[in-house]
């Protein structure tokens, strides 16, 4: 058994939205967290009480730890084209993704940005991800292999194309059983082998036939246990272009829900451009928003209106959409939909942003036995970070502390928001995936 000792913060509970109650937050200031041999959590204790016999503490009082972040929606090979300028959604895909993406289809170049991808991951201080690989169904297989050996909780699949993308991009669509035996073939290696399991991925509607499409629900309606990831209503002209392409369809996420691509494992990326009959659907499936605020802003798309879709009973995860998002730490990702929301007239607070990326995350893909909290029983998916970095972080820490003169302490909300506007990789101190530190400062 081993045990850190740190300031312990995670959720029982969905905070209220808007507030800054504790409800729901579960704040253990100097506390042990106790790892099993098992690689799960054991328990919480004091820091003031001694350990038990055998376990090996590590001392880290000062520090913050929580659950590992959960990232909802992220392309492993876009590491390439994080912060290309001056383009949407439309041109971003053709001037830079797409021919970042194509290069994929060799094993090593996979390997090797599959490995890259995770690390990265890891050193942001994100332990579990729904992630797009490519078209290539070396590419899947060199993510789920990296994930497998390091222990995390990935879910991905090879990505479906098969029109209106370039060459080296695209699945045959006179032979979509070809693309669905690559489905297949990877949903028997790795869909529940270690923590690893398959997302049928459709890029997004209008680079998929109707005949893949219809594929792609087949395989999600033989197997409930399997997830679905897609793009959904990101940018005005991608709606427009959805409309012209399926013109029987009432809206974009109707394309989808047709074809039986929406239901309770579907994580659908970005959702800004829906209405309230959308929103409705997407509530009674049990679906949910990957919510990009990062990538939204860079890209011009729009701006993400969550106070609505809670009110239809959607429930929304955070996501960075890195290459889009101009960063892989959560932190930063949070910081920016409290701004998205900001401009809509609401406010996001530091409780429900975190839970949105622990403990909410995990709820909404079925995970909350395994993850996104301390909880006894849960895999040790732990991450330990600094209150502050750097000068302007520790004088405003310093202030929330109450050790400046002159000026109050703050309560615990205070100062979380302070660390969540403030925090990025640079604070990150050690990265825990089932109690084994895989990445450290």
């Amino acid at each position: 058994m081993k045990a850190l000792r740190a300031d312990l913060l995670d959720f029982t509970a969905e905070p209220a939205w808007g507030e800054e109650a504790m409800a729901g937050v579960r704040w253990r200031p100097d506390h042990w967290l106790l790892i099993g041999d098992d690689g799960r959590i054991a328990g919480a204790q004091p820091g003031s009480q001694p350990l038990p016999p055998g376990c090996a503490g590590e001392d880290h009082r000062g520090r913050l730890l929580l659950p590992g972040f959960i990232d909802t929606h992220v392309h492993s090979p876009q590491l390439e084209v994080i912060a290309s300028y001056g383009t949407e959604l439309l041109d971003w895909l053709d001037r830079y993704t797409f021919p970042s993406e194509r290069i994929y289809a060799d094993p090593a170049v996979a390997a090797a940005g599959a490995a890259r991808f995770l690390d990265a991951l890891l050193a942001h201080g994100t332990t579990s991800a729904v992630v797009f690989p490519t078209v290539h169904k070396v590419s899947a297989e060199a993510l789920f292999a990296a994930a497998h050996a390091r222990g995390m909780r990935l879910i991905a699949g090879k990505v479906l194309m098969d029109r209106h993308a370039p060459d080296g991009l695209l699945d045959d669509p006179a032979d979509v059983a070809a693309a669905e035996r690559d489905c297949v073939d990877l949903i028997q290696r790795w869909h529940g082998h270690g923590r690893c399991s398959y997302a049928v991925t459709v890029r997004f509607a209008p680079t998929s036939t109707p005949a893949q499409l219809a594929m792609a629900g087949a395989l999600c309606q033989a197997d409930a246990s399997l997830y679905m990831q897609t793009h959904l209503a990101e940018n005005r002209a991608e709606v427009e272009w959805v409309r012209q392409l399926f013109p029987d369809a009432r809206s974009y996420l109707d394309v989808y829900q047709r074809q039986g691509l929406l239901h309770a494992r579907s994580v659908l990326a970005h959702g800004i451009w829906l209405d309230d009959e959308d929103r409705a659907r997407l509530g009674d499936s049990g679906a949910q928003i990957a919510f990009c605020p990062s990538s939204n802003l860079f890209l011009g798309s729009g701006l993400f209106d969550w106070a609505a879709a809670r009110a239809a009973g959607v429930a929304v995860t955070p996501a960075s959409d890195v290459g889009g998002g101009t960063s892989l730490a959560m932190p930063r990702t949070l910081a920016d939909g409290y701004k998205v929301q900001a401009l809509r007239g609401v406010r996001l607070n530091a409780f429900a942003a975190l839970h949105a990326a622990t403990r909410g995350a995990a709820g909404a893909l079925g995970l909350v036995h395994e993850l996104g909290h301390l909880g006894e029983g849960t895999c040790a998916d732990v991450v330990l970070w600094d209150w502050a970095h750097g000068p302007v972080a520790g004088r405003r820490d310093a202030v929330a502390r109450g050790d400046v003169p002159g000026l109050a302490a703050q309560d615990l909300h205070a100062r979380l928001f302070a660390w969540m506007t403030l925090a990025d990789e640079r604070s990150v101190a050690a990265t825990y995936v089932a109690g084994e530190k895989r990445h450290a400062r």
